[in-house]
């Protein structure tokens, strides 16, 4: 195959692919591919880089405050050798940096303690740290396309149950890795080799773990685990890998310090944070698109859809919403709408949060992110026609014509193309929606 044939493939002939007729290994591999393609367009388009790089910002600002938080959770339970040396094996590749930082934080912590007004001390600390991972959940929801964050109370509640609980972690996984290291002293030399890979093998399960937890956690919508397992491995294989490459570049880099002094250690870590964000962020945007794989293959091979069109798809998908709560039945969700139409789920997705903003239809989960968004009308169906329909489509957006010069628009030709306009919505304000659809 010629390289403009195997770019015709993934550029066109892939999105064509019937997936559900290839064998499980077959499809297994065309997916993976598709969401790879898929990832790595929408890392480009959406700017991703930039996001990784104000976070390495906020991280850099915020990262003694978060550290001292748990180092004062774990010092109260007992476990500050513990978290010392997770924190010391987490920035094996920056020793320097984390001699530093740990510094940073006891001094911290003991003029925190020592100040005159310590409540307040403890409440600049937390605020950093809650805006930091603010900041975080923000630019998940933004990959997710989510526009609604936690609230103040459950953001708070929220993180400051997940810096408690950190530390316990932390304790449990570093028990685990100890006594793993115990046991590989007192075995047989046939089974030390099995135990010594679990051991090497730690690290990446630890960090995959890790991942697919914030994957699953921090984004206020409904994340499935299938959908996060996948990129959070990824993401903590090269997690890991990342710090091979630092550790075994720090060989390289050695040599410019005779030039650089210890200030050569901060552009590395800001580089090292960039790396680490970019690969987070990145698996972030694998997760969105293997939950969503069908919605943004159909984006991918179909062209924009007419106004004309879009009002047909909403009057029929409207209809079937008003006749499902007329016979009492269950709200629809889009994806039910879309087996029983037809219609490609990203389009149902669209016309449904048209006509949420046009306040035909209402989501009944009332945004719970753990249940799938259903819909019903929003308001009594007696009212809801086809020319209120339109008129409530067509006027959605804040932007007015108060600033335009309409001067050269009120002359007799426009006021008759308005009042034939108007007929013409009253016409059809004679068509109840729910009628629309006793033949669909």
């Amino acid at each position: 195959m010629s390289l403009k044939g195997i770019y015709n493939f993934f550029r066109y002939d892939i999105w064509h692919l019937k997936v559900g007729e290839m064998s499980a290994p077959k499809a297994f591999l065309v997916n993976v591919t598709k969401i790879l393609i898929l990832a790595v367009k929408a890392f480009g388009n959406r700017r991703i880089n930039r996001s990784a790089a104000a976070l390495s910002f906020s991280t850099m600002m915020a990262l003694v405050p978060m550290v001292a938080v748990v180092f004062a959770i774990a010092r109260g339970f007992g476990f500050s050798k513990h978290i010392e040396t997770f924190f010391r094996d987490l920035l094996a590749s920056q020793p320097q940096v984390a001699e530093t930082i740990i510094g940073f934080v006891n001094s911290y912590l003991v003029n925190v303690k020592s100040g005159i007004i310590l409540g307040f001390g403890l409440l600049v600390m937390l605020w950093a740290v809650i805006m930091l991972v603010s900041n975080v959940e923000n630019t998940f929801n933004d990959i997710w396309n989510v526009r609604n964050s936690r609230g103040i109370l459950s953001t708070v509640i929220d993180y400051v149950a997940f810096f408690f609980l950190l530390p316990i972690v932390i304790v449990i996984t570093s028990g685990i890795s100890i006594f793993m290291t115990t046991m590989a002293g007192n075995i047989t030399p046939y089974v030390a080799p099995l135990v010594k890979l679990v051991i090497d093998l730690a690290p990446y399960v630890v960090m995959s773990l890790i991942f697919i937890a914030v994957y699953m956690l921090m984004p206020n919508t409904k994340v499935n685990f299938s959908s996060a397992v996948g990129p959070g491995i990824l993401a903590g294989v090269a997690f890991q890998f990342l710090q091979l490459f630092y550790i075994n570049s720090q060989v390289w880099v050695s040599s410019y310090n005779a030039i650089y002094g210890s200030f050569a250690a901060l552009p590395l870590f800001m580089l090292w944070l960039q790396f680490s964000w970019i690969i987070c962020l990145f698996g972030v945007q694998m997760c969105y698109t293997k939950q969503n794989l069908e919605q943004l293959s159909l984006d991918t091979h179909h062209d924009g859809m007419g106004i004309r069109y879009q009002m047909m798809l909403s009057a029929a998908i409207l209809g079937k919403v008003c006749k499902r709560f007329e016979e009492g039945g269950k709200p629809y969700t889009a994806l039910q709408l879309k087996k029983e139409m037809g219609i490609p789920t990203h389009l149902v997705a669209r016309m449904l949060t048209a006509m949420q903003k046009a306040h035909l239809v209402v989501d009944v989960t009332g945004g719970d992110k753990d249940k799938t968004p259903a819909y019903m009308p929003a308001e009594d169906i007696a009212n809801i026609n086809l020319g209120m329909m339109l008129a409530r489509l067509e006027s959605i957006g804040g932007w007015k014509l108060d600033d335009v010069n309409l001067k050269g628009m009120k002359n007799e030709h426009w006021l008759k193309a308005l009042r034939l306009r108007h007929q013409y919505l009253e016409n059809l304000s004679e068509v109840k929606v729910s009628d629309l659809c006793s033949d669909l």
